[in-house]
C-alpha cells in the first residue's frame, strides 16, 4: 500500500478510534491478580503526592521531562506519512510530541510509562495513546496490563486488560490493541521499573517539610516554642483538660508550639511562659540546601537546568555547558528509549521506514546572535568554514525558523 493511501486511511479511520481504557468497548479480563506496585500496590499514588508537595522535586521532574520531549520531531521528506503521525498521533487529536511528553513525564515521575497501540487486522491505520501509568498494573501472567481508574477501590468489572507489546488482541470494537511498557531497569525488580530518584525520596521529603515548617512559622507570626505554666484550682481532671484546650486554641501554634501545664494554685499567681529557643534557623536553612543538592544528584540532573542557581547570577555559559552534558548523558539516551519502540511499531504496522524519526533538541539559551551567518558561527567555534558555501550563507535565524516550522 502506498504512503498516500495509508495516509488517507489514517485520516478516515483515526477519527473513530479512542483509547480502550475508559471507553464502552471493554477488554478481555485475565483476572484480578496483579503484581503489586509497592507493598500496598499504591506506590504511584505516593510518588504522585510527593511530586505535588515538594516544589523543587516537581520542578526537576517537569524540566527533565520537557527536555526529553524536545521541541518537536523531524523526519525524512521521503516518508511523508511520518509527518501525518507527528501532527495527529491518535483519534483524540494529540500530536506525537504531546504523547511523548506525557510518556517522558510518567517515566521521570514513576520510572514507568505505558503507550497504547491501536490498529486493525489489515493494518490500515495506526493510533498511539498515552496511558496514565498510575492506572496500570502488570497481570500475574506477566503478559498483560490491567488498567483501573482507582486501585484503592478496585472492581474487576471496571478494569480493562490489554496484552503487552508485541502481542495484539482483538477487542469488541474490532480493533487490535497492545500496550508498550517502558520501565527504568533496577536489579531485583522484574515487573516494574524504579524511579531514578528513588535514593532521593528522603531529600524530597525534607524539602517538603522545611517548606511546611516555614509556612507554619509565618502563620504563627514566628512565635517561639515554649512551656506555659498555669496556676489554677480545678475540681476534676476534666475541668483541667478543658482549661488547657481553651488555652491551646487561643495561644498555641505550629511550629510556635506551646506545652500547657496546669498545676494547683499556690500562694499568688505564678503563671508564666518559659520560651524554648533552639536557634535552629541556620540549621534548617542548611538542611534545606543540603537536601536540595542531594535531590538534584539523585535525579541525575543539573541545577542550572531547573533554575536553582538564578539567585547567584544568570550564567549563559554554565547553562549551555550543563545542557551539553545533560544532552549526552541523559536526554539522548532517554529519547532513544522512547522512540525505539515507536519506530518499530510504525515500520511493522504501516510498512514504512521510520528510522528518520528523531526528536529535535534546542538549548535553553543561545550563545550566538541570530543575525550571524552559519560560516561566522562555525568560525567563532573554531570549526572549518567556507564563506562561499550557500548553506553556510544562511543566517542562524533562518535555521531556527526552519526547525520550528518543520516541527509544527
Amino acid at each position: 500500500m502506498s504512503c498516500d493511501k495509508i495516509a488517507t486511511r489514517i485520516a478516515a479511520t483515526r477519527n473513530h478510534t479512542e483509547p480502550l481504557f475508559g471507553s464502552v468497548s471493554g477488554g478481555r479480563l485475565v483476572g484480578d491478580k496483579v503484581w503489586l506496585w509497592g507493598d500496598d500496590n499504591l506506590l504511584p499514588n505516593a510518588l504522585s503526592l510527593m511530586a505535588r508537595r515538594s516544589a523543587i522535586h516537581r520542578r526537576i521532574i517537569n524540566d527533565k521531562a520537557d527536555y526529553i520531549a524536545g521541541k518537536g520531531l523531524t523526519f525524512s521528506e521521503r516518508t511523508p506519512i511520518l509527518g501525518d503521525i507527528i501532527r495527529r498521533a491518535n483519534g483524540s487529536g494529540d500530536t506525537l510530541r504531546s504523547v511523548i511528553a506525557r510518556l517522558a513525564l510518567d517515566e521521570a515521575m514513576f520510572g514507568n510509562a505505558f503507550l497504547e497501540v491501536v490498529t486493525d487486522s489489515s493494518h490500515s491505520f495506526l493510533s498511539l495513546y498515552h496511558v496514565d501509568a498510575s492506572t496500570c498494573r502488570i497481570a500475574r501472567d506477566s503478559e498483560h496490563v490491567v488498567m483501573h481508574h482507582d486501585w484503592q477501590a478496585y472492581r474487576a468489572s471496571e478494569a480493562v486488560t490489554l496484552p503487552l507489546y508485541p502481542h495484539f488482541e482483538e477487542q469488541n470494537d474490532g480493533t487490535l490493541r497492545s500496550i508498550v511498557h517502558y520501565k527504568d531497569y533496577e536489579p531485583m525488580f522484574r515487573h516494574y521499573g524504579v524511579a531514578p530518584y528513588i535514593a532521593g525520596l528522603g531529600a524530597a521529603a525534607i524539602l517538603y517539610k522545611t517548606d511546611k515548617w516555614n509556612i507554619a512559622r509565618l502563620d504563627n507570626s514566628f512565635q517561639l516554642s515554649g512551656v506555659m505554666m498555669l496556676d489554677g484550682a480545678v475540681d476534676s481532671e476534666d475541668e483541667a483538660e478543658r482549661l488547657v484546650r481553651m488555652a491551646e486554641e487561643r495561644f498555641s501554634g505550629n511550629p510556635g508550639q506551646v506545652l500547657f501545664v496546669l498545676r494547683d494554685h499556690n500562694d499568688g499567681d505564678n503563671s508564666r511562659f518559659i520560651p524554648i529557643d533552639t536557634q535552629s534557623d541556620g540549621d534548617w536553612a542548611s538542611l534545606h540546601e543540603r537536601s536540595e543538592a542531594d535531590l538534584v544528584v539523585a535525579h541525575s540532573w543539573f541545577r542550572s537546568l531547573s533554575g536553582l542557581d538564578y539567585s547567584s547570577g544568570f550564567s549563559t555559559e554554565r547553562i549551555l555547558h550543563e545542557y551539553e552534558v545533560a544532552l549526552n548523558t541523559v536526554i539522548l539516551s532517554e529519547q532513544e528509549q522512547l522512540l525505539e519502540p515507536i519506530r518499530e511499531i510504525i515500520s511493522l504496522i504501516l510498512g514504512v521506514d521510520a528510522s528518520s524519526l528523531e526528536i529535535i533538541n534546542r538549548p535553553p539559551t543561545r550563545s550566538k546572535p541570530l543575525y550571524m551567518r552559519v560560516w561566522e558561527a562555525r568560525k567563532a567555534d573554531g570549526l572549518d568554514y567556507d564563506e562561499s558555501d550557500p548553506d553556510q550563507q544562511l543566517f542562524l535565524a533562518q535555521i531556527t525558523k526552519y526547525n520550528i516550522t518543520s516541527l509544527e
